[in-house]
This record gives C-alpha cells, structure tokens and sequence, in this order.
C-alpha cells in the first residue's frame, strides 16, 4: 500500500511541474503558491474530518502539533514558495531535476542533527547528485553564451540564474521539513491532520510575509478574485501529492517512498513533451543529470 501511495504521490507532483509552467510565466506575480496552500487546508483538512468520524479522532498533543507546525514551515513555505518559483524560471523538466538535490541535504541534516553516519554509498550518491546539479547549471550557462567550448570562462554566472538558487533552498527545506514529519507522525500518526496542520502553517507565514512583500499581497488577493485553471490544478495535485506522500510514510520505509518519488523526474518529462507538448527540449545534459539524481538517490537510500 505504501508504494501505491508513494506512486502516486510522483505523479501528482509531475503533474505540479507543468501545470505551473502552463499557468505561470516568468513575469507572472501570482504562480499559485498561496492557492495551493488553501486547497491544501481544504483537502488534508476534510480528509482528516471525514476519517475521523470514520475511524474515530487520534489522541492529540502538543508535541506532535509542534512538529508539524515546524514541517510546515520548511515544507509548506520554505520549500513549497521556492519550488514553484524554480519552476517558473526553469521550466517543468529543469526544476523537477533540481528537485533531486533532496536526499543530498536530507543526507546534511541527518549527520548534523540526528547524528548519522556517512557511509562510503552515501557520499558516492551526494556526488552524483551534486554532479547532476551542475551538468544543468553548465548547460545554462551554455545557452547563455552560445559556445559550449568555452565551460571555463564565467561559468559561475550561471548560477545567478534564480531558478537555480530556488531550487536548492526549496530542496533545503523539504529535507528539513521531512525530517519534522517523520517526528510529527510518531506523536500523531494522522498524515491528513499532520498535512493540515502544516499547510495552516504555510498560509500564515505567507500571510504575514505578506505585509512587506507587494506580490504576496497580490497573490493572496488573486487567489480569490481571479481563475486560473493550471494554478488551481497545481494547487490540487500539490494537495493530493502531499497527503499521498505523508500516507506512504505510514505504510512503508521513507528510503522506498524516496526511491519511487525519485521517479517524478521521468513522469514529468513524459507529461511535459508528449502529453502537454510543452515548448521544453530534452537535452542530453537534463537525461544525465535526471539519471545521476536518481541513480545517487539510490545510492543514498540504500546503504
């Protein structure tokens, strides 16, 4: 069952990457973040109401509320803003490969905080993936300047690029968030309450970021004035994605969901060529970086 979960979780997520592509330009203020932050409230948050007068409520306390709330914040703000982010200045494909970057900080946290060891798979698999990371950034840097001969040259502009700083802040915080997921669903074992909370959470800080920052205001006001059909299907397929994803946590091991949704990668380059046909070249350096990330995912998981 968890694999299922963990399945469709990657799914969801693939269809993230290019629903947001579809819905949101580079120029766009609003991309749907704050949107999908309230249809995930809404979903987990019905979910957890229906299930639970179902099954009866699970016993709450305090120090599962604070995990959660703490997943929320990297997962649901941190992670979630930057994600939509790296993907309207990449592209579906570019910031789903991006994306891998997770188990290589989910690797740091865990030696920083939990005290993990470093084995000699894991640190061939962070390489790999760090090795991917920079195969985009090179090709980036490529098209920049139209000479592929010349790799030494500036090469480190590239990365000023803000998908590419995006991108490894969301994966940051996602692997931060994760690990206070984990904590969370040992107190509270109810992955809808758990991604309620934690999407709660998302909506607040964004809120009260909102105060300073012109374009959230925008966005918060967008969200229930305007429709955009691609950001309301990314704000639901976020949703479903999330709680899919907390339930395969429930059934199975976090190394077997990681592995199956390290697969998302592929689903959104099949999703965003040949199903959505969208305007994304698959270059030989996005397949050898999708290939590295998941292949140093595996290295990672399995030791």
């Amino acid at each position: 069952m968890g694999e299922f979960f963990a399945f469709c979780s990657a799914l969801c997520f693939a269809l993230v990457n290019v629903t947001i592509t579809r819905g949101a330009s580079k120029s766009a203020v609003d991309n749907g973040v704050f949107l999908s932050l309230v249809l995930t409230t809404l979903i987990a948050g019905g979910c957890w109401l229906v299930a639970s007068l179902a099954r009866g409520f699970t016993p709450i306390n305090t120090q599962g509320i604070i995990w959660y709330a703490a997943a929320g914040l990297f997962t649901s703000f941190i992670g979630r803003v930057f994600l939509f982010a790296s993907i309207q200045e990449l592209g579906s494909i570019r910031g789903s490969a991006i994306k891998r970057l997770s188990p290589f900080f989910a690797v740091l946290v865990g030696v920083i905080f939990l005290n993990d060891p470093i084995g000699m798979g894991m640190m061939i698999g962070m390489t790999l993936i760090m090795l991917s990371f920079f195969i985009l950034v090179r090709e980036a840097f490529a098209k920049r300047e139209g000479d592929v001969a010349r790799p030494h040259q500036h090469w480190l502009k590239a990365l000023f690029n803000l998908g590419f700083v995006f991108g490894p802040v969301s994966s940051l915080g996602y692997a931060i968030g994760y690990l206070f997921r984990k904590l969370g669903l040992a107190s509270i074992p109810d992955a809808f309450f758990g991604t309620m909370v934690g999407s709660i959470v998302g909506m607040i800080i964004f809120c009260v970021v909102a105060f300073a920052k012109p374009s959230y205001r925008h966005a918060i006001r967008a969200t229930f004035t305007s429709y955009n059909p691609w950001l309301w299907l990314a704000g639901v397929m976020t949703s479903l994605g999330q709680v899919a994803y907390f339930l395969a946590l429930s059934y199975t091991t976090i190394s077997v969901v990681a592995l199956i949704a390290s697969m998302e990668v592929f689903g959104t380059m099949f999703l965003s060529v040949f199903i959505f046909k969208q305007r994304e070249t698959l270059t030989p350096q996005v397949w050898a970086a999708a290939m590295l990330g998941i292949i140093g995912t595996v290295f990672i998981v399995g030791w």
